[in-house]
């Protein structure tokens, strides 16, 4: 049996506020173990929009949400976060040392405080609007790659047009028996170079790319066996044909719903989580929320309050964690625990 993550603070998010808060939280010296059930960090900036230009980001004219996310990795570099990426917490309760966390993928955690900041709620994948697919979920047919052997040597499929489509055909084209990127248009929303990566390899005969559309899955049982394929085959009409497929990723976005936190015993305003103005602490002792999940009078859901909840919840947390220890606030330019993780006292 695995032993419980022990970590000073549960960062429950790894969008731009969650990220932010590793750093306030670094400052103070309180160590920081994120979850998020995306595959990566950055939140909504990275999954959805991560060429839009953002244009209220203090000091940055114009960033884009992939850009704001990789400052903000490289601002938190210096504190070591732990990220725990493809999970959601599923169970919350209080215990003696703080709060215990289990995640979907069984992952246990024992904090002394947990930050809520999970922007509109948790991000669930999409399901394909696909017969009888739900036998095949978890054996064949997976939302996020959580474990890669899962995947060596075998036939796998790949549906969709966006980095996380790209990213995992690139990433489990060396190990697969083959794969196979479907998407239902020659146009990708991916980085451009991995388009390019992917279309050399296409080239080299390493994968295969199909326009058009999954219709039927195939196979016995929860084992996946082939595919329904409908498209134009060698530039002529549309017609359905058959793909070998054993493992099946359909990256179909994503719908955004406050999930499991619902039942995490605090007092929701209309599916938000209301909040204290001075330490951004919820209902219960310990558990803060900041960023768009947050509600108070006057709320407003932009990044910039949340850095700013971050901050003075920051505070609060050192103050519960060591209630006896006092907080001797410093200026980043005077912060010899910044200097010292920067390598420069």
């Amino acid at each position: 049996m695995t032993s419980p993550v022990q970590t000073d603070a549960l960062i429950v998010g790894a969008g731009p506020v969650g990220l932010f808060a590793v750093f306030e939280l670094g400052l103070l010296d309180i160590k920081a173990h994120l979850v998020d059930i995306l595959d990566r960090p950055g939140g909504q900036c990275a999954e959805l929009y991560p060429e839009k230009p953002i244009y209220d980001i203090p000091a940055l004219p114009s960033v884009t949400g992939q850009e704001l996310t990789d400052r903000l990795m490289e601002q938190i570099k210096p504190f070591g976060p732990v990220f725990h990426f493809g999970e959601r917490v599923d169970m919350l309760k209080r215990v003696d040392s703080g709060f215990e966390a289990v995640t979907d993928a069984g992952t246990t955690f024992l904090a002394k405080v947990v930050v809520i900041a999970a922007g509109g709620g948790s991000f669930t994948p999409k399901r394909p609007p696909l017969a009888g697919i739900e036998a095949f979920e978890d054996t064949s047919v997976f939302y996020a790659v959580r474990k890669m052997d899962a995947f060596r040597g075998k036939h796998v499929v790949i549906v969709g047009g966006g980095d996380s489509a790209l990213d995992w055909t690139l990433n489990l084209e060396p190990i697969a028996k083959s794969v196979t990127l479907i998407h239902r248009r020659p146009e990708f929303r991916a980085a451009p170079d991995s388009v390019n990566k992917m279309r050399a390899l296409e080239a080299a005969g390493r994968l295969k790319f199909l326009i058009g559309q999954v219709t039927k899955l195939n196979g016995e049982g929860s084992e996946l066996k082939s595919l329904t394929v409908r498209g134009p085959v060698n530039g002529g009409p549309e017609q359905e044909y058959g793909i070998a497929a054993e493992r099946l990723i359909p990256f179909f976005g994503l719908t955004m719903k406050l999930g499991p936190i619902a039942d995490w015993g605090l007092n929701l305003h209309e599916n938000l989580i209301p909040v204290d103005t001075e330490r951004f602490e919820t209902s219960e002792p310990g558990i803060f929320a900041i960023g768009d999940i947050n509600w108070y009078p006057g709320k407003l859901k932009l990044i910039l309050s949340g850095f700013h909840e971050g901050a003075l919840m920051a505070q609060a947390a050192h103050r519960h964690i060591y209630p006896d220890k006092r907080v001797v606030f410093q200026y980043t330019t005077s912060s010899s625990n910044l200097q010292k993780k920067l390598g420069l006292l």
